[in-house]
């Protein structure tokens, strides 16, 4: 019998996985974040809430549309500065590779996605399926503070 100690320990521990995995939503990010949200003016409001950037944009408000960028970049075009922010999503790239050895020692089997190491004396090593790889899908370009740019990929 398990102890009922360990079995909550186990339930609180899931729990707590699973609300750090949660969804970020541009209403949850609203939420916990109420004085940015209150501070846009109501066109931006109604562009935040439907996941939208709009030009004129401060950071802030992009940052409650779409969340946090996962790269930010910095330049200057004809004297004037400019940040971008670069936000990306996993995308599978699908591959199947067979790898054959006989004997000892190491080995790479190696099917363009990257290397998979085995050490075993007899073996046939089978490896399908998708690696995901991060790839840009939006881009957002600000001067002045302010949106003066952006595109989505879809």
């Amino acid at each position: 019998m398990i102890p009922r100690k360990l079995v909550w320990s186990a339930v609180a521990g899931v729990a707590l996985l699973l609300a750090s995995c949660a969804v970020s939503t541009p209403g949850n990010r609203a939420a916990q974040a109420p004085q940015l949200f209150e501070a846009l003016p109501a066109p931006q409001k109604q562009a935040v809430m439907e996941g939208r950037v709009v030009e004129g944009m401060s950071p802030d408000a992009v940052y409650l549309a779409w969340g946090r960028p996962d790269r930010v970049t910095r330049g200057s075009e004809n004297g004037t500065p400019y940040e971008l922010w670069r936000f990306t999503e996993l995308q599978p790239v699908y591959h199947s590779s067979v790898a054959v050895g006989m004997g000892y020692g190491y080995g790479y089997g190696h099917y363009g996605h990257g290397a998979r190491r085995y050490y075993n004396p007899g073996f046939v090593a089978v490896d399908t399926g998708p690696d995901y790889v991060p790839v840009t899908s939006a881009v957002v370009r600000f001067s002045r503070n302010r949106v003066t740019g952006w595109e989505r990929l879809r």
